[in-house]
C-alpha cells in the first residue's frame, strides 16, 4: 500500500481520491478549502488543508507521499513539480498549457536523479487521447505517417442553451484552450494556427452532428515530437454547432484579451469579465457525456490504410463523464507507477509513460472502454 497526496478537491480530484482509494492505497486530499478536501477524501481517506500556490507549504504533506496527483489550475504545475521532485515523490497532474509542461520537461534531469517519475498532462486530452494516438501510430508500423488527428468533447447529453454547452471545468480553463495559439504539423512542418478555426463537421452515431475546430494543449507535445514523421497533424475540440463560432466572435471582439482596459475610473481585463459572466451565466451539473476519436492514416505498400480509436463515456451516476474521463487515466497511470510496471524516471508526457495495451485495460473495470480498429484500407 502506498501513500498518494492527492491536490485540489475539485470534481478531478474528488474522482482521482476515490478510484485510488479503491486501488488500494492511503490518500490524502489537500485543498485550501478544508470543506473541499474533507469532501473529496471522503469517508476513507484523509484530509488537509494546504494552499498549493505556496509549494512550501506543501512540505509536512510531501515529505510522506509515495505519489502526487494534482488537480490544481495549471498555472501552480511548475512550483508543486518541483517541491515534489525535491521531496523524491512522483508526480502526475492534467496540464493543458503547453508553456507550463515546457517547463517542466526542464526538470528532467532533476527528477531523474531524484529517482522519481513526472507526467504532466495526464488526463483526458492531453493525455489518454495521446496515448490512442500514439497506439494507432504504431500499429502503422515503420514509414511516414500522413495524417494524425484527435477529436475530443465533454458536453452535455442534450445541448443547453444558445452555446449547447454546460460548465464542465473551470471557466479560466475553458478559455485558456479557446485563446491560446495551437500547435499543428502541415506539411511536415511544425507551426502554430489560430484557435477556433478550420470549423468541420462531423456525423457521430447516436449522436447527431458536431462541429469541431481547433483549441490550445490537447496535442501535448506530439506535433514538436513527431515533426519529421508524421506529415499532418492536428487536434480539435467537438461541441454542438453553433457554440465555436460563438465563442469565435468573442476572440475576434476582444474578449479574450488580457489587457485591462478603462471603464469609467476602472481599470478591467476583458477576459476577467468574460470568465465571470461564463461562471455566473452557463448551466452545470446535467449529465454529461466525453467522445473521443484518434485516427492516423499512412501510404503502405501502395496502399493507404487506417488505425483508429474511440470512447464514448457518460455520467455513471457518482461521477460525471468528464470527471472520470479525466482523473482515471491519471490514477490507473498512478497505480502502474507505483506498483513498477511504467515509466522510468524523469518528465515524459503520458504517451512516453505508458502504452495503450498496458493502460486501457486498467479503464475497462469503470466502464471507460475504447473501440480499436486495426490498421485496414481505407474505405474498407
Amino acid at each position: 500500500m502506498s501513500d498518494v497526496l492527492v491536490l485540489g478537491g475539485g470534481i478531478v480530484g474528488t474522482a482521482a481520491a476515490w478510484d485510488l482509494a479503491r486501488r488500494g492505497h492511503r490518500v490524502t486530499v489537500a485543498d485550501a478549502d478544508p470543506e473541499a478536501a474533507r469532501n473529496a477524501a471522503g469517508p476513507h481517506g484523509r484530509h488537509a488543508a494546504a494552499d498549493a500556490s505556496d509549494p512550501a507549504s506543501l512540505a509536512d504533506l510531501l515529505e510522506d507521499a509515495d505519489l502526487v496527483v494534482s488537480a490544481v489550475p495549471y498555472r501552480l504545475g511548475l512550483g508543486v513539480t518541483e517541491a515534489a521532485i525535491g521531496a523524491g515523490a512522483h508526480y502526475l497532474d492534467f496540464g493543458g498549457n503547453p508553456t507550463v509542461v515546457a517547463a517542466q520537461v526542464g526538470l528532467d534531469e532533476a527528477a531523474a536523479a531524484a529517482g522519481v517519475t513526472v507526467v504532466p498532462d495526464c488526463g483526458l486530452a492531453p493525455g489518454v487521447a495521446n496515448v490512442a494516438a500514439a497506439a494507432d501510430v504504431a500499429a502503422l508500423g515503420p514509414g511516414p505517417v500522413d495524417t494524425v488527428g484527435i477529436r475530443v468533447g465533454a458536453l452535455p447529453q442534450e445541448p443547453v442553451g444558445a452555446l449547447g454547452y454546460q460548465l464542465a471545468f473551470s471557466p479560466e480553463g475553458l478559455v485558456n484552450e479557446y485563446a491560446e495559439p495551437c500547435e499543428v504539423l502541415r506539411d511536415g512542418a511544425l507551426v502554430t494556427v489560430e484557435p477556433l478555426t478550420e470549423f468541420e463537421e462531423i456525423a457521430w452515431p447516436g449522436i447527431g452532428t458536431l462541429e469541431a475546430f481547433h483549441t490550445a494543449g490537447g496535442s501535448s507535445s506530439l506535433a514538436r515530437r513527431w515533426q519529421g514523421v508524421v506529415t499532418h497533424l492536428d487536434y480539435k475540440t467537438l461541441r454542438y454547432p453553433g457554440h465555436g463560432r460563438t465563442f469565435r466572435a468573442m476572440y475576434e471582439l476582444g474578449l479574450f484579451d488580457e489587457e485591462p482596459r478603462s471603464y469609467g475610473r476602472a481599470r478591467i481585463a476583458p477576459r476577467t469579465v468574460l470568465i465571470d459572466a461564463l461562471a455566473a451565466g452557463l448551466a452545470s451539473g446535467a449529465p454529461d457525456l466525453v467522445l473521443l476519436r484518434t485516427r492516423a492514416s499512412a501510404s503502405r505498400h501502395g496502399t493507404v490504410v487506417t488505425a483508429s480509436h474511440q470512447m464514448v463515456d457518460r455520467h455513471d451516476g457518482r461521477f460525471s463523464a468528464l470527471a472520470r474521463t479525466t482523473a482515471f487515466p491519471a490514477t490507473a497511470l498512478a497505480d502502474l507507477i507505483l506498483r513498477g510496471i511504467s515509466a522510468r524516471p524523469g518528465v515524459r508526457t503520458m504517451d512516453e509513460a505508458v502504452d495503450a495495451a498496458t493502460l486501457l485495460p486498467e479503464l475497462e473495470p469503470l466502464g471507460i472502454v475504447f473501440d480499436r480498429h486495426e490498421p485496414r484500407p481505407t474505405g474498407g
